[in-house]
């Protein structure tokens, strides 16, 4: 509900006077009362407020009582969030919050974008301009060299049903000397949208035929889960090799939407 004037001034008490977060348990003060949150702390050699000696640490343990009977605004507050939280909870649901930015979709960590939604194609398509986007709810998506050693991923993205799907073929390995192969479907979209589609992977050839299906898996979630607990299309290295054709991999990709 509303934040009463009253507890808002409470949460007011505990903030950081360097970056406005809050001041967390394990709370401490300098020699003369003043708090500051444990990342600025690290940092700094005297208290902001009164310039006093930071160190030797006091815990203000009234002010951490305080603390825990309080809730606190979720950090994404400022973009539409409207929990309120006990200070142990925070952290965790920060971490899944749907109004928190998201992260640039694609496999690998070596893009560091973080913006809106609605600002993710845009990146897609100016940072990462060699992802190739086919039309339709049926489409292939041809790997190639999939023999290529190390770790490697494949990625393209599919449009239908006015939205984008971005595809991820990664290859791993997760034994030692055992390559895996991973094939998942993400929507650039929210949770909630993800749930009204369902895709279908499959390898087809040489009179055989793999299948998986499942819901897509929103951006904000994004594919290492899903590959860690494999909740996507697993192959090792022999299946990829029935189904490949010189060292190239076609996968068949089919979206549908969930009945309303």
């Amino acid at each position: 509900g509303p934040v009463s004037p009253q507890h808002h001034e409470l949460t007011s008490l505990f903030e950081c006077p360097v970056c406005f977060d809050y001041v967390l348990p394990p709370i401490l003060q300098c020699q003369a009362g003043h708090l500051v949150c444990n990342q600025c702390r690290q940092k700094l050699s005297c208290c902001p407020t009164c310039r006093g000696a930071l160190t030797p640490s006091i815990r203000n343990l009234a002010m951490e009582k305080v603390a825990s009977a309080v809730l606190f605004p979720c950090k994404y507050a400022t973009t539409g969030c409207s929990l309120t939280l006990h200070h142990t909870e925070k952290p965790e649901h920060e971490d899944i919050c749907e109004y928190r930015p998201y992260s640039c979709p694609c496999p690998g960590a070596s893009c560091k974008w973080q913006g809106s939604l609605e600002a993710v194609m845009s990146h897609l398509m100016h940072a990462h301009k060699s992802i190739t986007t086919l039309q339709g709810e049926d489409i292939v998506f041809l790997a190639t060299d999939i023999n290529l050693p190390g770790a490697v991923d494949w990625v393209m993205m599919q449009s239908c049903f006015g939205h984008h799907f971005m595809l991820v073929l990664e290859k791993q390995e997760k034994y030692e000397g055992h390559q895996q192969f991973f094939a998942i479907v993400l929507l650039i979209g929210t949770r909630k949208q993800a749930e009204n589609f369902a895709y279908r992977l499959e390898l087809n050839g040489n009179r055989r035929r793999l299948t998986w299906e499942a819901t897509p898996r929103s951006i904000h979630d994004g594919v290492a889960a899903a590959i860690m607990n494999s909740d996507c299309l697993v192959f090792d290295t022999a299946i990829a090799h029935l189904f490949a054709d010189n060292g190239n991999l076609g996968i068949n990709v089919t979206i549908s939407t969930c009945c309303p």
